[in-house]
């Protein structure tokens, strides 16, 4: 196939289904760690395509929600100072933090500026040598390399009114702590087909031999989405645990070699606080020394942020796969899009923001019954 419409096809859609409803014999709940599938699941219906037995529950992998509330409140506060060009991907403007949001203080005379590349930044930097402009570098491995390329270009070119605030998140250490918890419901994994374009298979290998889960590297259509369920539930039904990849039209087991390289020059892995999470080790990236002249928490000299989440946001447990959005007291009420408690409901890629805009405050009762007796 090489069409988009060939991986939304009615009919294979079907067929996928039939298929898992045949060969399933017992009730299973897998976890989608990627947002962006999370959002195709959703909209697209899948899950009602499925069998009671088979509960899908949504992971940590949408970079806006798990980005730490010290984080933002840090970033807030750069984007307030006179001498600063705040730029950052538009999803997280919205992002309540303590008490505001980086759309609050644009609004208020701040400098903060929509990019599509930290190149675009860099180039900001270039443009405005009075200026110190910072680049909010969000997310998984997937968004690793270029923020990497941004930083070495200036460290190439001498660019000193350059830096990132940095908060890289890791997939692998999230799925193990997810399945070292005591409220752990996980039996199978769908992984995030981009992460593995970049990194590759081989580090799930481990976690699925040491938890005795499948992990089925999954793309983000309707029909890669049924086929990894489908691969992923023969695994479990045969009681094998292995790293399958459906996703072969774009990752390959080593990766890219490339990609890699250039993450490994210019980051080294640290702990990572997660947004509603928790500090997870070994789950981050940060700037190895001879780029730290890069980092913005230093070169602003933050210290420890004081925060208070809001404590009727539940969005850590939704990122657990422990509750689904629908199950959230203030969803759709007190949290909606226009005025969200947490991150969950403003992301492009959060779970609460696909219920809500695919399926409004509709609850399938059903399954929300069937869904509470698993916990």
């Amino acid at each position: 196939m090489k069409y988009l419409d060939e991986y939304r096809a009615k009919e294979a859609a079907e067929g996928l289904s039939r298929e898992i409803r045949r060969i399933i014999t017992r009730p299973w709940t897998i976890m989608e760690i990627c947002g962006g599938q999370t959002h195709a699941i959703v909209k697209f219906g899948i899950d009602e395509l499925l069998p009671e037995d088979i509960t899908l529950v949504h992971g940590p992998g949408c970079p806006v929600c798990v980005t730490s509330l010290e984080l933002i409140d840090k970033a807030i506060e750069i984007a307030s100072r006179s001498e600063a060009i705040f730029c950052s991907f538009g999803d997280m403007l919205r992002v309540p933090g303590s008490k505001k949001d980086l759309l609050s203080v644009k609004a208020s005379g701040g400098d903060v500026r929509i990019v599509y590349s930290p190149l675009d930044a860099l180039k900001i930097a270039k443009d405005n040598p009075a200026k110190q402009v910072v680049f909010f570098a969000v997310g998984f491995e997937t968004t690793a390399p270029a923020n990497a390329m941004a930083v070495y270009q200036a460290h190439k070119e001498g660019v000193k009114n350059f830096s990132i605030l940095v908060s890289h998140v890791l997939v692998p250490p999230a799925m193990e702590a997810i399945l070292s918890s005591p409220n752990n419901r996980v039996q199978g994994f769908l992984a995030a087909g981009h992460v593995c374009t970049v990194m590759g298979t081989t580090e799930y290998y481990p976690i699925a031999q040491k938890y005795r889960v499948p992990v089925v590297v999954t793309g983000f259509e309707p029909l890669d989405i049924l086929q990894g369920i489908l691969m992923c539930i023969k695994q479990l039904e045969e009681g094998r645990w292995v790293v399958e990849n459906q996703y072969t039209r774009s990752v390959k087991e080593e990766g890219n070699s490339q990609a890699q390289k250039l993450i490994k020059e210019i980051f080294e892995i640290v702990p990572r606080k997660w947004r509603g999470i928790g500090e997870i080790v070994k789950s981050g990236l940060g700037l190895r020394e001879p780029y730290r002249l890069f980092d913005a928490e230093r070169r602003f000299a933050l210290g420890d942020i004081k925060t208070q989440e809001s404590p009727e946001c539940i969005s850590g447990l939704i990122l657990q796969g422990v509750k689904k959005p629908y199950e959230c007291a203030a969803f759709g009420k007190k949290c909606t899009p226009e005025h969200p408690l947490g991150a969950t409901m403003v992301s492009s890629e959060g779970a609460c923001a696909a219920y809500y805009r695919y399926r409004g405050l509709k609850v399938n009762k059903t399954k929300s019954r069937k869904n509470s007796t698993k916990r």
